[in-house]
């Protein structure tokens, strides 16, 4: 009788408890976004979430999944896990992640594409890296980017964000700020480079990071 008492109180405060955790959320979709960068990434869309006022509670944004795409998408199916046991699961998780050189990097795609449950999980991609999607609030770009001895792909699209934004700084936590004057410019070039990217069955350079961007730009519908 009294293990079955303790239960029911037990099983009554953890009701109570996901029904506070649901109050404190703004009625709007909750979104989890796992990057692959610790830093860079995550100040970026942190930027990007406190210019629109979204609320921390339905936006979790975290850059401590590890530095592999593969990694990336295991720490969300983790996370995901975690809160569909505690009852309140996300409504969206997104995997920000380059292409780079990261041997995963197809497999991460894949595994994306068929996890479950369906319309959950996305790909955010960016070939060869992010700095692309910050080039192209400056200039429309398809031209494709290959390694060079003593150079790579990521640092060529590097170098030539410096040209325009000369004080870039990987990991810097105004780049959203200090960018957002131009981001429809950059939303449709990306929009423009991802079909073209598509038609020449290429996706070098693509980036989706726009997607993402659109999302949370209507999120409060």
């Amino acid at each position: 009788m009294g293990t079955d008492n303790l239960f029911h109180r037990r099983k009554a405060r953890l009701a109570q408890s996901l029904q506070r955790r649901k109050a404190t959320r703004a009625p709007y979709a909750k979104v989890l976004i796992v990057c692959e960068g610790s830093k860079t990434e995550p100040h970026y869309f942190e930027g990007l979430k406190n210019h629109y006022q979204l609320s921390s509670t339905n936006i979790e944004i975290t850059g401590e999944s590890g530095s592999s795409p593969i990694s990336v998408f295991e720490y969300a199916q983790q996370r995901y896990d975690q809160e569909k046991l505690a009852g309140d699961p996300f409504d969206r998780v997104y995997c920000v992640f380059d292409k780079d050189t990261h041997s995963s990097y197809q497999d991460a795609c894949d595994r994306i594409e068929k996890a479950t449950p369906k319309n959950t999980y996305f790909s955010i991609t960016s070939v060869p890296c992010f700095e692309y999607w910050l080039l192209l609030h400056y200039r429309y770009t398809t031209a494709p980017y290959q390694p060079l001895p003593g150079n790579s792909a990521a640092n060529q699209v590097l170098s030539q964000l410096k040209n325009y934004f000369p004080g870039y700084q990987k990991g810097s936590k105004n780049i959203f700020a200090e960018l957002s004057g131009q981001l429809e410019f950059a939303k449709n070039n990306a929009q423009r480079a991802l079909a073209a990217a598509i038609q020449q069955h290429t996706d070098n350079p693509s980036t989706k990071i726009h997607e993402l961007v659109e999302f949370l730009q209507n999120i409060k519908g």
